[in-house]
């Protein structure tokens, strides 16, 4: 069965190693997390073409209703699986856009610089850990 985690399909790079007195989100460290974020974005695509494959491949109509109840159970797993890896390649465009138009790499709600190692864990953030953390305990109080 394909990969299900659309993390895991973010491609191995080189963490980014600033220069001292380096101006944040300069040239190099836009090009850095483009190139992230497009490697991430081919991951996902073959993920798609994988998944396509596999289910034109495994489709079988059994005979048997266990045996076809747990086929469709597993095919709808995977395609749960890349509706969210669709969200994640357009979110993934959308930061592309914004690196596109110099606007990546700070805070939506404060203003301030996300920071490198942030982004590079999570190249779609767009708040800082601070703001994010704020609305995670908001979320978690209107939710109960």
């Amino acid at each position: 069965m394909p990969n299900t985690n659309p993390e895991s399909l973010m491609k191995e790079f080189t963490p980014y190693v600033a220069e001292e007195g380096e101006e944040y989100m300069n040239e190099n460290q836009l090009a850095h997390f483009k190139s992230i974020l497009l490697n991430w974005k081919q991951g996902l695509m073959e993920e798609v073409d994988r998944t396509v494959h596999h289910l034109k491949e495994e489709a079988v109509n059994y005979a048997d209703p266990n045996d076809r109840a747990s086929q469709e159970e597993e095919f709808s797993l995977e395609l749960r699986a890349r509706d969210r890896e669709r969200k994640l390649v357009k979110k993934i465009s959308q930061t592309i856009e914004r690196i596109n138009e110099d606007d990546y790499g700070f805070c939506d709600e404060c203003g301030i610089e996300i920071g490198i190692r942030r982004l590079e864990a999570r190249p779609t953030a767009t708040l800082c850990i601070d703001c994010k953390t704020l609305a995670e305990i908001k979320e978690k109080q209107i939710g109960g």
